[in-house]
């Protein structure tokens, strides 16, 4: 992300940020304060309906006591109960539809202990019927939903129930007025609307329920077990989701301008800050080690004329540390050559001195074995001589190419193991048959495994050990030859193998750290692979794969 794309990013969020919070505040405290007004004007609506709702329910009851006490003291319904007088009794079918018009019910009967209908208002033919359902209501002194059968359809009513004894009979008197939605919407205010919900209907969503009151449920229509109603007390969401879809269209509208303003002010004040450090970019770009010529030069006094001085003095000290540079390059050139060449004869010689301190010593205890030592030897000698001169040529060059040709890694393998001395120190062959040729340079593979054999020799410190040089075809496409030298020695921790390949890097005395970073090298000069395994204590084993070229074996 460039300079002036996260100058752009503050100042915008410098600009924003404190407008989103202010924003989100004001809108918060306006939308509860919008739904504490509601919720404040919802409750005293449902309270209301609630008292009204009780204030019917008193009326009613009041109203059947005093119907009650007017039947106990009237003689005609004596006669017409207790006497059976015919105009009695005619009297007490017509006396409920007059009492129910005059009351303003819209539904009332009079029964018997038994439930048999004695009058109807509302059905005037119910007479002498059983009801017994409207029994289960006696005692509960409170309103009740009643469904009672008409001469076309049903009606309900909120009723209330009253009982009264006339010569040790029991009466149950069962009246009110309708409970339909006419009578419900008159019952709401201030936002709510009621809804009767009998059983079986479906209920209204839970936000919409503001509150409910329930009573009774008699179906005095069919014979059915006594139930439960609610009227449902719902408050009419419309008008405040509505208002709050206004205000969020209003504070969108405001985000949306806070937004586009406060980038076009960004974008104009990072543009004017970033121009010139683009400028400056632009010349240090230009800036390398054959191109210190650049002149930063300014007269301006901020900041950035600051920073364009320091780059001029520091291109100034760059022309002269560039020459000391190139010169201590050429030294060390030189010296990385020197080191080398000594490394590289240090190893060839090696064998050479390994032979003679061999031939030294059978001269001296077996002076009769001599010939033999030299003949069996000779060819180290020759081999080590021929490396030497073969080196010779190659630093004449000072950049040998190599020269690949089918190589038999066997072979060298053999002559390297060879040119170990006898010692403390355990040399294992474990050369596969078969092994297809390389195409590599015979000298370069034997500096490879010269190398990692002496490395291997090292890490045992002059200690009885095993050193395991192996060979082994890869099964891979296209096929490869592994050529595997383990030891035995101290292996190496984590840190000492980050390092191992590193030029100069050495953990012996007099090392000259070149060796492995000599073999890494060559083996990526051969086109081959090198890793290592190791852990601390349990030795090293150095694993390098070179591609097989095609045709057999090199046996």
């Amino acid at each position: 992300m460039s300079f002036r794309t996260r100058l752009l990013i503050g100042v915008a969020l410098a600009a924003i940020i404190p407008l989103l919070l202010l924003l989100y505040g004001v809108h918060r405290e306006m939308t509860s304060r919008l739904s504490s007004q509601a919720d404040t004007q919802v409750a005293g609506a449902v309270a209301s309906v609630h008292s009204r709702l009780e204030q019917q329910g008193r009326t009613t009851q009041e109203r059947l006591r005093g119907m009650a006490l007017e039947l106990v003291g009237d003689n005609r319904f004596r006669l017409a109960e207790l006497v059976g007088d015919s105009a009695a009794r005619a009297w007490l079918l017509d006396w409920a539809p007059q009492v129910m018009r005059s009351s303003g019910f819209t539904m009332l009967q009079l029964q018997d202990s038994t439930g048999r209908v004695i009058t109807s208002g509302h059905f005037r033919n119910q007479f002498d019927q059983l009801a017994p359902v409207a029994m289960s209501l006696l005692g509960t002194g409170a309103s009740a939903v009643l469904r009672a059968a008409t001469p076309d359809s049903t009606v309900l009513a909120l009723a209330g129930v009253d009982s009264f004894r006339v010569a040790d009979r029991l009466f149950l008197l069962t009246g009110g007025r309708s409970i339909d939605s006419v009578e419900l919407a008159a019952l709401g205010t201030n936002g709510v609307t009621t809804r009767l919900v009998l059983p079986g209907d479906s209920k209204p969503a839970a936000e919409e329920i503001a509150g409910s009151v329930r009573f009774p449920f008699v179906d005095l229509s069919r014979a059915s077990a006594p139930d439960s109603a609610d009227v449902a007390i719902l408050r009419d969401l419309g008008p405040l989701v509505e208002l709050r879809k206004s205000v969020d269209r209003w504070f969108l509208f405001a985000l949306v301008i806070t937004v586009v303003t406060a980038l076009l002010i960004a974008a104009w004040l990072s543009a004017r800050m970033s121009r010139p450090l683009a400028l400056l970019a632009e010349k240090t770009a230009q800036v390398d080690l054959d191109r210190l010529d650049q002149d930063f030069a300014t007269d301006r006094e901020d900041e950035v004329g600051a920073l364009a001085r320091l780059l001029d003095a520091m291109t100034r000290r760059l022309r002269a540390s560039a020459m000391r540079l190139r010169e201590a390059e050429r030294r060390a050139a030189v010296g990385d050559l020197a080191r080398q060449i000594n490394h590289d004869v240090k190893n060839g010689l090696a064998p050479i001195r390994h032979v003679l301190r061999h031939l030294g010593q059978v001269a001296e205890r077996e002076p009769q074995n001599l010939a033999g030592i030299f003949k069996e030897r000779s060819a180290t000698l020759d081999s080590s001589i021929e490396y030497l001169d073969t080196l010779a040529r190659n630093y004449a060059k000072l950049s040998p190419a190599l020269d690949r040709s089918r190589t038999d890694v066997n072979a060298v393998m053999r002559d390297v193991a060879q040119s170990v001395p006898p010692g403390s120190v355990q040399v294992e062959t474990r050369l596969a048959a078969d092994l297809p040729p390389v195409q590599s340079d015979s000298i370069v593979l034997r500096r490879i495994l010269e190398n990692l054999v002496t490395n291997g020799m090292d890490a045992m410190q002059g200690q009885a050990g095993t050193l395991v040089i192996l060979s082994e075809t890869v099964d891979s496409a296209p096929p490869r030859v592994r050529i595997c030298i383990t030891d035995s020695g101290r292996g190496m921790s984590r840190e000492e193998l980050d390092r191992a390949f590193d030029d100069f890097y050495t953990t012996k005395d007099g090392g000259t750290g070149l060796g492995l970073s000599v073999v890494r090298r060559l083996v990526s000069d051969l086109g081959g692979t090198l890793r290592v395994e190791t852990k601390p204590g349990q030795g090293s084993r150095f694993i390098v794969e070179l591609p097989a070229t095609a045709g057999g074996s090199a046996a």
